[in-house]
């Protein structure tokens, strides 16, 4: 059976499987605060996943971001922390190998075989 840790309202926080110092409730597992609980940690899953995934889209947001700043020299390169600077020249070097591969792609798709 679970054991949980309520917080000073009552709201279970923490399931365990195993009895601790800090979960001594025992609850059966179709306890209605147990399975809003569990639905609830659910919810909270997608969204940490979906913020994750947004966390990418973020990072490409802000690389462009500071591509301009630093095109319209509004910043330099040096400007930046010697750690950004690193994997920023990094991100510029892995994109343009990447788009020479899609170069090299699109050439190849132009080629008709017999």
């Amino acid at each position: 059976m679970p054991y949980v840790v309520r917080d000073a309202s009552g709201q279970i926080v923490k399931l365990l499987a195993e009895k601790s110092p800090e979960a001594t409730e025992e609850l059966q597992p179709g306890d209605p605060a147990l399975l809003a609980f569990l639905v609830q940690a659910r919810e909270d899953g997608g969204l940490q996943n979906a913020l994750a995934a947004s966390d990418l889209d973020m990072i490409r947001v802000l690389e462009d971001l500071i591509a301009i700043l630093i095109d319209k020299r509004i910043i330099v390169l040096t400007d930046l922390p010697p750690q950004a600077q690193q994997k920023l020249s990094r991100r510029y070097e892995l994109r343009s190998k990447l788009a020479d591969l899609g170069e090299i792609v699109a050439d190849m798709d132009e080629v008709s075989l017999p």
